[in-house]
């Protein structure tokens, strides 16, 4: 069974993955996340590295996140789906940010 979190539990310092497409990333993220879109992902998940901990994997509303930490989990990676994604996260009043740093949005 896949494990979940959601966004007002993620632990402080955690991995933070978002799987969303380069569109999505660079109108707003979470400012300490790491970005590998999911069409990428097969081909750049060795970016990770060796991960110290879970991996808690997020998208826009947590489908295409619960499929990589899916996939993350079968190939031996600790990995934790964010439910309701960045639109949670973003609801929550999580800071969203662009790659520049000014404020970002969810889309």
């Amino acid at each position: 069974m896949l494990a979940t979190t959601d966004v007002n539990a993620l632990p402080e310092g955690g991995l933070l993955l978002d799987v969303r497409e380069d569109d999505e990333w660079a109108a707003g993220h979470a400012p300490t996340a790491q970005h590998i879109p999911m069409s990428e992902f097969a081909a750049r998940k060795d970016e990770l590295g060796t991960p110290e901990g879970p991996v808690y994997v997020i998208c826009r509303a947590g489908s295409r996140s619960a499929q990589v930490a899916q996939y993350l989990s079968q190939n031996g990676v600790e990995a934790v789906n964010v439910t309701g994604g960045m639109q949670a996260w973003e609801a929550a009043g999580k800071a969203v940010v662009t790659d520049s740093g000014a404020a970002g949005i969810v889309i």
